[in-house]
């Protein structure tokens, strides 16, 4: 049964481009779930002068659609400025690997959403968002969806390990369904505070854990 992809999918599903973890960023993001099949996380390297990308890596986890789309967008972002970048749009991902299948099309959507928001992240962490919308529960919520879970692989939200969460002065605090000495609590108190501490209007975030 031949497979549905193309010559130059396979190549980049086979030889990925850019691909690892990079130590130190300048930007960083994860988005997906594992739970769902696809999940890519974009590094980003940027000159701090002219704003131009200078490397890029990702990792992926997921189909042959998922790990080319995440090799082809860094290899459109290489070498663009923040705002170049930012137009690269899911069918130039599609286009340049000459097509996907509709089915795997939501593949190059994730991954350009993977480099939007390292571009974000590093914004955020520059003082170089011009759009500062308040942050309220909602976008925190938003945000707390790409904090893993992992004694499940879904996100804190949906398994509700979040129980309660609020937002006064510019303060954070978010309780959490796990005793503070649980073996992930370290790992999950970090990814919260590197996903909320860095929005404009946010001076602090405090974890509040289960007593036991």
């Amino acid at each position: 049964m031949p497979l549905p992809y193309n010559a130059i999918v396979m190549e980049h599903f086979k030889n990925p481009r850019n691909v690892g973890k990079m130590e130190n960023p300048d930007g960083k993001s994860t988005v997906g779930s594992p739970a769902c099949g696809d999940m890519v996380s974009v590094y980003i390297e940027v000159d701090e002068k002219t704003k131009v990308i200078t490397d890029v890596k990702f990792e992926s986890y997921g189909c042959a659609s998922n790990i080319a789309t995440g090799s082809i967008i860094t290899e459109l972002a290489k070498g663009k400025t923040l705002e170049e970048a930012k137009k690269i749009t899911w069918k130039d991902a599609s286009d340049a690997l000459g097509g996907l299948p509709k089915i795997k099309s939501h593949c190059s959507v994730l991954a350009v959403e993977g480099l939007r928001e390292a571009i974000t992240n590093y914004e955020e962490k520059h003082g170089l968002v011009v759009e500062k919308v308040p942050t309220t529960l909602e976008v925190i919520r938003r945000r707390l969806k790409n904090v893993l879970n992992p004694l499940t692989g879904l996100d804190i939200v949906r398994t509700n390990l979040v129980t309660e969460m609020s937002i006064k002065d510019g303060v954070v605090t978010i309780s959490i369904d796990l005793p503070e000495d649980h073996q992930f609590a370290n790992n999950i108190r970090d990814e919260i505070k590197e996903k909320i501490e860095t929005l404009w209007d946010v001076t602090r975030v405090d974890l509040v854990f289960k007593k036991v």
